[in-house]
């Protein structure tokens, strides 16, 4: 091939050179080393191209002019659309990890930074002649669940629900469901005073018994103000562990609320974050005629260390709860204190963990938010605050790029009172262990063993064991 290239090479620069009967033999033996000087640089080329390195640039020779023709010069080929640049997009400091249920994502951050699930904030594309940038997502899930005895929910495992002294306690369940699916739209844009963030969510959890649409988030962020419904500025999304199951380790700070917080930026990966947020006394069993009242929000403190093998959370939630009835009335100040965070352990491995503690605190956790297990009324009318301590730890590791464990601990633990009923909640535990695989970004699958036990306030205990199997198809990964 190369013989060839050289021969087509010799006859062309031959042919291209005039030949006249009177030449000279200095003028020959100018042609002759012009037609070596173009060889030799033809076998430059070749030898670089046939190496798969770019040819070296021909030097300039002089010859005589070639006659000049009228071509059109090509036009030169467009570029290549760059990626669109998110505002806000700063640099994730928190090593990356993957989540099924992935709740990093919706988290309000400063400057609306990105998260560890979501570092490149892929899948944004420009709205035509405007500064904004929108992005759809979320992911369609499936999850096939088998009780060894009744759990109480079917659909999420909450252990203050596991069900103490049922006559059907025993028996069997096998359910499937694809509430978890979720959709998501977030808009991002800059402006004169900051980067603005526009994010909604949904899933279908709004009913036991039907798929009814549910709100999760939809606020709005300007810089580092945030205001609208979402996760409270207590709990720490980035701590919270990879799980099948929706719910997560009871012992876990989660909260959805509305409310309005700013965070200051205090450098080098560390934020200070001051939070107002929606009031809600829940009373355990109220007597006829007492109803909760709300005078003043919640107000929470958080600050925030962020480095490259982890962060490290500390959270305080200061309350004011309140009942109001027809022999008198009732206040008591109460709140708590939460630390969590993530830490990186080698090259394939992290750990997850959270202890939180403090009185009227039952609203702010996973497992019995909703439950009334803020505090109690006596019957002599004097209102008592709960007290409430619990925490989780999680080990995930990578077996190898596609397939990955969480080991997942979590206890919560209620004080004994004497106005409290006999069913009452007095302490939960959780246990997880799974395996997930994820041959592409945006498919998983995996299944998961869990088991779950209530102990109420007068010593009654129920269990169970729980076998679920998932399959997950995310809309952006």
């Amino acid at each position: 091939m190369r013989l060839a290239v050289l021969t087509v090479a010799c006859v062309a620069a031959l042919a291209a050179a005039p030949v006249h009967a009177q030449d000279s033999a200095a003028a020959l033996r100018q042609d002759i080393q012009t037609l070596r000087q173009t060889l030799e640089q033809m076998e430059e080329r070749l030898q670089a191209i046939e190496s798969g390195k770019p040819p070296p640039t021909s030097p300039r020779v002089t010859a005589a002019p070639a006659p000049s023709t009228s071509v059109p010069a090509a036009p030169s080929p467009a570029p290549l659309t760059a990626q669109a640049q998110v505002p806000g997009m700063g640099q994730a400091i928190l090593p990356q990890r993957d989540s099924v249920a992935d709740p990093s994502t919706a988290a309000s951050r400063p400057d609306s930074a990105a998260g560890p699930t979501d570092p490149e904030l892929k899948g944004f594309f420009a709205i035509p002649n405007t500064d904004t940038l929108i992005r759809i997502g979320g992911y369609a899930k499936l999850d096939a669940i088998a009780d060894s005895r009744a759990a109480g929910d079917q659909e999420q495992f909450i252990t203050s629900s596991i069900p103490v002294g049922s006559a059907h306690r025993d028996v069997s369940n096998f359910t499937l469901h694809a509430k978890q699916t979720r959709f998501s739209f977030e808009a991002r844009r800059p402006t004169t005073h900051g980067n603005l963030r526009f994010y909604l969510e949904n899933d279908f959890f709004g009913s036991s018994d039907s798929y009814q649409f549910r709100l999760r988030h939809a606020y709005g962020q300007l810089g580092n103000t945030y205001a609208g419904y979402g996760y409270s500025t207590f709990m720490d999304a980035d701590s919270l562990p990879d799980t099948l199951d929706f719910a997560g380790p009871g012992g876990a700070g989660y909260l959805l609320v509305a409310g309005i917080h700013h965070s200051f930026a205090m450098g080098k990966g560390n934020t200070l974050t001051v939070a107002a947020e929606d009031p809600d006394t829940q009373l355990s069993n109220p007597a006829e005629g007492i109803m909760p009242v709300d005078q003043l929000p919640d107000v929470t403190v958080t600050a925030r260390m962020e480095r490259d093998w982890g962060h490290l959370q500390l959270g305080a939630v200061a309350r004011s709860l309140g009942y109001d009835g027809d022999a008198g009335d009732g206040r008591r100040f109460a709140g708590g204190l939460q630390l969590s965070g993530s830490a990186a352990v080698g090259e394939q491995d992290l750990l997850l963990f959270g202890m939180l503690g403090g009185k009227g605190l039952a609203r702010y956790t996973a497992d019995l938010t909703g439950s009334g297990m803020d505090a109690v009324v006596t019957a002599d009318g004097r209102m008592q605050a709960l007290s409430l301590y619990g925490g989780f730890v999680g080990y995930t590791h990578y077996w190898s790029p596609l397939w990955r464990s969480n080991l997942i601990y979590g206890q919560l633990t209620s004080g004994r009172n004497e106005a409290l009923a006999a069913d009452a909640f007095r302490q939960s535990r959780y246990g997880v262990f799974n395996l997930l695989w994820s041959p592409a970004p945006s498919w998983t699958m995996g299944m998961e063993l869990l088991y779950g036990q209530l102990e109420q306030q007068r010593g009654q205990r129920g269990d169970t064991m729980r076998l679920q199997g998932s399959l997950q198809y995310n809309f952006i990964k």
